[in-house]
């Protein structure tokens, strides 16, 4: 077990929570919760409360809960608790026998709210939705009361439990706490915490036609699971003097301590999820797992590993103050994780015919090509070289330019792990004159990609042979955005005028060495001077290959740290 003498106070909230344990606060116990509404598919901001709360419990010996905040049965499916857990479960946390709901306490909350109504402290309110946020007031002026607002506590009674047995339809009452209309704080003028709702609930069906609001479950929830802090984002922070409220005026003997912290925002990407439900279901994009999408699935399925993201999530830290996060530092976290771990291989992803006319028909020879760098316990693979290769077509120019270094009409290139070759002649279509054929030569004596007499030339070009490679559909994914902050809403509009119409493209001819027919979903490699691919999660199978490409080679994070 941890020593809390011993923890590394890394975050203001880790520090609040070490000076409890040693003041011996709650018995020196910790115990935090992550607490997903299940109305949507988790994403990169919640994977950042993920870490925090599930790490915080270890480093001080505690437990971490994972309960799903369930009080509105209209968003909520099936679909999106279990895609939670996976995706929890995926990023390496462990809620073990602590799984839990809030409508496994639907009927301690209706007793709570009875408790609320015989104190005085909640009544039975007829305006409608449109009258109370009239009635409600604004941030420069209170609220007025509701004319209901001082029924009786026996009429207050029988009309909740009327709103119970389903004698009212949606919209007729709500039940109200009777807090403070003048307050300054919005949050805290008689807010609504029960409304009739007849509607099934994925768990207990058609047994409860009145649901409780969320910020009257949530600290409830809490108290009832023994939480002790309770971590929550920025934006409930005035919402913290109401969660006191309700449990002081129903005495419950534990009263978690609410702690907020700043969400993570990330350039390039909506964190919404009432958004990110519109791009799924207005058809932006292809379902909640799209490799496109910020969601921890969408993340998965694209080749993030679980390693790289919490990784992300340790190094952006927990702050008090809202900022926004470079894209590229999740990106950099990625590449520096898949370089230690991933396999090289070759890829052609839009392929030129080379033929090397003074190579021995059907001679094949059986290059060694070095897996992995980065790891040497990796080992070698053997790739096949033939008389017939393909190339990258932007790997040749006809007519370059002076900084271009590649392979063009007499000049000599190297081909990776393999021989020194010479373009000789170019063959085009006749009828558009594009480029369909190179004629080349090559130097036996520069087998493996050296020399004997020492000459040097300037680049180096992968390859994959015509005869052994293997067709391969490649996704290349880009950022689904072109704006840095596509939420702002400055220009006047809507977010999704700002999707990025390149986001995907789909190469369905690519060649690929033989070695990646035996890629499994998920795996991930690097196609060498290409980027980082995955094996997709679902389409990719031994009779068709589907890779997505993870993320480029290129590192725009690590060079703005380097220039400053």
């Amino acid at each position: 077990m941890t020593n809390p003498d011993t923890v590394t106070v890394s975050n203001f909230i880790a520090a609040i929570v070490d000076a409890d344990v040693k003041a011996n606060k709650n018995g020196g116990k910790v115990m935090t919760r992550f607490p997903p509404e299940p109305n949507g598919y988790l994403h990169i901001g919640h994977a950042k409360s993920i870490c925090l709360n599930f790490d915080l419990a270890g480093d001080f010996n505690g437990l971490c809960n994972l309960r799903f905040d369930d009080t509105n049965p209209v968003k909520e499916e099936q679909e999106y608790i279990d895609s939670i857990m996976e995706d929890v479960k995926w990023l390496g946390f462990d809620w073990e026998d602590r799984l839990y709901f809030s409508s496994d306490y639907f009927e301690k909350f209706y007793e709570f709210a009875l408790r609320l109504i015989r104190k005085g402290k909640a009544y039975v309110d007829s305006l409608s939705a449109e009258e109370i946020r009239e009635y409600r007031g604004t941030l420069t002026e209170p609220g007025k009361e509701s004319p209901y607002r001082n029924r009786s506590v026996e009429e207050n009674l029988t009309l909740f439990e009327g709103m119970k047995n389903g004698e009212f339809p949606d919209g007729q009452y709500v039940l109200r706490a009777k807090v403070d209309m003048a307050s300054g704080n919005l949050n805290m003028r008689d807010p609504v915490i029960y409304r009739i709702l007849h509607a099934s609930h994925h768990r207990t069906g058609d047994a409860w036609c009145i649901y409780p609001m969320y910020d009257f479950a949530h600290g409830q929830s809490d108290s009832i699971e023994g939480i002790t802090h309770s971590i929550c984002t920025l934006e409930f922070e005035d919402h913290r003097p109401l969660y006191d409220w309700f449990i002081d005026e129903l005495e419950l003997a534990c009263h978690p301590q609410q702690i907020e912290f700043a969400r993570l925002n990330l350039t390039y990407t909506i964190m919404s999820k009432r958004k990110l439900v519109r791009l799924v279901t207005e058809g932006y994009m292809n379902g909640w797992d799209d490799p496109r999408m910020p969601t921890i699935s969408g993340l998965r399925r694209r080749g993030f590993t679980p390693e790289s993201i919490r990784d992300f999530c340790d190094r952006i830290g927990v702050a008090k103050k809202a900022s926004t996060v470079d894209v590229a530092l999740l990106e950099h976290c990625l590449r520096e994780d898949l370089n230690k771990r991933a396999n090289r291989f070759m890829a052609v992803l839009k392929p030129l015919k080379v033929v090397i006319e003074n190579y021995p028909e059907g001679d094949v020879d059986l290059l060694d090509a070095v897996n992995n760098p980065e790891d040497p316990g990796a080992g070698t693979r053997k790739v096949p070289f033939s008389k017939v290769l393909y190339i990258e077509q932007d790997d040749f120019m006809e007519e370059p330019p002076k900084k271009f270094f590649r392979l063009a009409p007499g000049r000599e290139v190297r081909l990776r792990y393999g021989y020194f070759i010479t373009c000789i002649d170019v063959v085009k279509d006749k009828d558009t004159g594009e480029v369909i054929e190179l004629r080349c030569t090559y130097d036996p004596e520069t087998r493996g990609g050296n020399a004997p007499d020492g000459r040097k030339v300037k680049a180096t070009l992968h390859w994959v042979s015509a005869e052994h490679g293997l067709q391969a559909e490649v996704r290349l994914y880009s950022h689904l955005f072109v704006k840095e902050n596509p939420a702002d809403g400055k220009d006047g509009e809507d977010f999704t005028a700002h999707i990025n119409p390149d986001s995907l493209e789909i190469l369905d001819n690519c060649c690929v060495e033989p070695s990646l027919g035996e890629m499994k979903p998920e795996e991930i490699c690097q196609f060498e001077r290409l980027g980082y691919f995955c094996a997709d999660r679902y389409d990719c199978t031994k009779e068709k290959l589907v890779f997505n490409r993870t993320v480029t080679l290129r590192d725009t994070w690590a060079r703005l740290k380097k220039k400053s």
